[in-house]
């Protein structure tokens, strides 16, 4: 693949946005290509086939245009689709779990971890399998925490009913495992709701909590992947975005991304 080519991600909605605030920071020099299935969020409460054939049609949008790393921004296509995914794509394609699962071991102190996500990727158990895979030793404690998502895309980013969700879903984890130091979002949508959840987190556990942010890892496993064919050019790589409808993107897309979108195309999958 060249240098140039772009690098392409995909997400059930405006989520993986925060995927490509992280490449930006990461790899500024990369031409992105993103496309949100924002007719069909949220992928995460429907079948895992479902899932798979979505993800599938996501992924040959991206290779159809040239890319030449496919990241899968979505955590539920991540957790039941990536081996399809891998499969069929010659170039490499990286998801959300296995990036969020290594930065989880090494951030941890005692092995104790939490993850919080969606519902599918908790049904999943990736989370669990990843981390098991790479450590056998280690405790992991999954919690589906649906109401993050709605929160994030209505901008209640420090807002008392924010606190009070996670609360009421955090205490749940650590009255499971007392023990646990690091937690891991899950979920695209969580790094928005980032310090609140970090908050209520340490107020609960009474200590240090440390927080994995799967979208910053996988922007460093796309570094690392990449590795000589990445675009280390001086000028700020461009942004193309597509979905596959307008519901509210102008007003969440600059909310996950940190700058304003300056446009983007609808597509029919």
């Amino acid at each position: 693949m060249s240098k140039r080519s772009p690098i392409g991600v995909f997400d059930s909605g405006v989520g993986g946005f925060t995927v490509v605030r992280a490449l930006r920071q990461v790899l500024p020099g990369e031409d992105i290509i993103y496309l949100g299935d924002t007719a069909r969020v949220p992928y995460g409460n429907k079948s895992p086939r479902t899932v798979e054939r979505y993800s599938l049609g996501c992924q040959k949008f991206l290779l159809d245009r040239g890319v030449k790393l496919v990241l899968i921004a979505c955590n539920t296509a991540s957790a039941q689709a990536l081996p399809a995914l891998q499969a069929a794509s010659e170039v490499p394609t990286i998801g959300a779990v296995e990036p969020g699962a290594s930065a989880a071991l090494a951030a941890t102190r005692n092995g104790r971890i939490a993850v919080i996500g969606t519902l599918g990727t908790i049904r999943s158990g990736a989370y669990e399998r990843a981390i098991a895979e790479r450590n056998p030793a280690a405790h992991v404690t999954a919690l589906a925490c649906p109401l993050f998502v709605p929160l994030a895309e209505e901008g209640w980013i420090d807002d008392e009913i924010t606190d009070a969700v996670a609360r009421r879903y955090l205490l749940q984890l650590w009255q499971r495992d007392p023990a646990i130091d690091t937690l891991v979002l899950g979920c695209t949508h969580y790094p928005l709701l980032r310090k609140a959840i970090s908050r209520v987190a340490m107020q609960i556990a009474q200590r240090d909590v440390t927080i994995v942010d799967s979208a910053t890892a996988m922007a460093e496993a796309a570094r690392q992947v990449l590795g000589a064919i990445d675009n280390r050019r001086e000028l700020a790589g461009r942004l193309d975005a597509f979905a596959t409808d307008t519901t509210r993107l102008d007003e969440l897309a600059p909310r996950f991304l940190g700058e304003p979108l300056t446009g983007f195309e609808l597509v029919d999958l």
